[in-house]
C-alpha cells in the first residue's frame, strides 16, 4: 500500500462494523486478500482520498455508495480494492536471495538453458518494478555474455496504478535509495528533475501486466524462474495452496520458486523441495 495517504477527516465517524465487513468480503472476492476484524483504521486510511476524490464527506459514505450500487462490479469497487492492495517494495530487497541468484540460481539455468538460450522469468506482485529492474540491472552487471539471449523478465500485479508507474520507470530520490547500489543508479538510470528514469537498455528486457492471483492465470510462458516473494502472507491457507498449485502448472520440471523470507511451501505443497544456497531458500518441483 502507498504510505502517505491522509487519515480521515477530524471529527467523522469511524468505519461501521458493516461497513468493513462489506469491504473485507469485497478484497477477499477480488484478491482473495484477508482482511482481519481490527483493520478498521487501515481501511479508513487508505480510503480517505478516494472519498474525497469522489466529492464525498467519509469513508463511510463512500462505502454506502458502493454498496447501494447492487451486485454489479463498479469501477469505484474496482478502485477500493487497489487502493487496499499492498505495495511495498524495493530495489534488491533482502540481501541473501539476490546474492544466491547471482552465484547459484542465474549460473546454473544458464548452463541449463544453453541449448535454447531462452531464460523466461515472471515476477508477480511485482508492484511498481523494482523486483523485475533490479533481475534486469544483474543480468546486465553480471552475465554480459546472456546480452543476446531471448530473456523475458514478465512483472504483474493486480494494480493498475502501480502497473503505470512500473512501465513508466520514474522512480522519485527515496525510491533508488532504498536498496539500489550507488553505481548501478549511475549506470542504469538518467535524472531529470527529481526524478531518476531507468535506461531504455534495462526497460527492454521488461514487460508489464495485470494479473489477478486470485483468478485464472492467462498469458504467461513456461518459467524458469518465479519471484513470489511476500505476497502469499496475505492469504488463507487455502488461497496459498492453490496459488501454489497453480505455480507448479507454470513453473518448468527444474526451475526455481523464490518466496519471501517469512514464506514457505513446506506443509502446503509436498509437490515443492526447498533447495537451500548460503542463506537463502528456493523451492522446486519434485520430480
Amino acid at each position: 500500500m502507498t504510505p502517505g495517504v491522509p487519515a480521515p477527516a477530524v471529527g467523522a465517524a469511524p468505519l461501521s462494523a458493516v461497513n468493513f465487513q462489506y469491504i473485507a468480503a469485497l478484497l477477499m472476492r477480488e484478491a482473495a486478500i484477508t482482511l482481519e476484524p481490527g483493520k478498521e483504521y487501515l481501511v479508513e486510511t487508505r480510503l480517505a482520498t478516494l472519498a474525497v476524490r469522489h466529492a464525498l464527506g467519509s469513508v463511510n459514505e463512500l462505502v454506502a455508495k458502493v454498496r447501494a450500487s447492487g451486485p454489479a462490479l463498479t469501477e469505484v469497487h474496482l478502485e477500493i480494492v487497489d487502493a487496499l492492495t499492498t505495495n511495498e517494495t524495493l530495489f534488491f530487497r533482502d540481501v541473501h536471495p539476490w546474492d544466491s541468484l547471482r552465484k547459484h540460481v542465474l549460473p546454473r539455468l544458464r548452463e541449463a538453458r544453453a541449448g535454447t538460450r531462452t531464460i523466461h522469468v515472471w515476477s508477480a506482485a511485482c508492484s511498481t518494478g523494482q523486483e523485475p529492474y533490479s533481475l534486469a540491472m544483474m543480468l546486465a552487471e553480471h552475465f554480459p555474455d546472456l546480452a543476446d539471449w531471448r530473456i523475458q523478465i514478465i512483472g504483474t500485479d493486480i494494480s493498475p496504478t502501480v502497473l503505470k508507474r512500473a512501465e513508466s520507470g520514474v522512480f522519485q530520490q527515496l525510491e533508488v535509495n532504498r536498496g539500489l547500489p550507488a553505481t548501478y543508479l549511475v549506470k542504469h538510470f538518467r535524472q531529470e528533475g527529481r526524478n531518476w528514469i531507468v535506461s531504455d537498455a534495462i526497460r527492454r528486457r521488461v514487460s508489464f501486466r495485470p494479473l489477478n492471483l486470485a483468478r485464472p492465470w492467462r498469458g504467461l510462458p513456461r518459467c524458469d524462474l518465479v519471484f513470489m516473494r511476500n505476497v502469499m502472507i496475505y492469504f488463507d491457507v487455502e488461497t496459498r495452496r492453490s496459488i501454489l498449485r497453480q505455480i507448479r502448472q507454470v513453473l518448468a520440471p527444474d526451475g526455481y520458486l523464490l518466496l519471501g523470507t517469512a514464506e514457505t511451501a513446506v506443509n502446503l505443497d509436498s509437490a515443492f523441495a526447498a533447495v537451500t544456497f548460503d542463506r537463502a531458500t528456493f523451492f522446486q518441483p519434485v520430480a
